[in-house]
């Protein structure tokens, strides 16, 4: 199992132990402006009903997203991340 496997596995449990489904869930990305990352990621998530919210670094190098969308399931919310980390220089925070 690859420590990205190790990750995710982990993070179903904690999911499972602390989080209600279905129900909103929080995502917090970092992407570089350099390209259409934030696009990107709009586009992931671009599903009924999701709140996305963008705020730009003091630099202007980087903007965070963060996304609230409902959601089914541990494994939805995991889904979402392994999508996500597709993205080109994309940090979940």
């Amino acid at each position: 199992m690859s420590d990205k496997d190790t990750f995710y596995e982990n993070l179903k449990n904690q999911l499972e132990d602390t989080t209600k489904f279905p129900g909103d869930y929080m995502y917090k990305f970092i992407v570089p402006t350099d390209n259409n990352q934030v696009e990107e990621v709009q586009s992931l998530f671009n599903t009924g009903g999701a709140i996305i919210k963008t705020k730009k670094s003091k630099t202007g190098k980087y903007i965070s997203i963060s996304i609230v969308v409902k959601l089914e399931s541990s494994d939805e919310v995991i889904s979402y991340y392994r999508k996500a980390e597709k993205i080109k220089g994309i940090i979940s925070l």
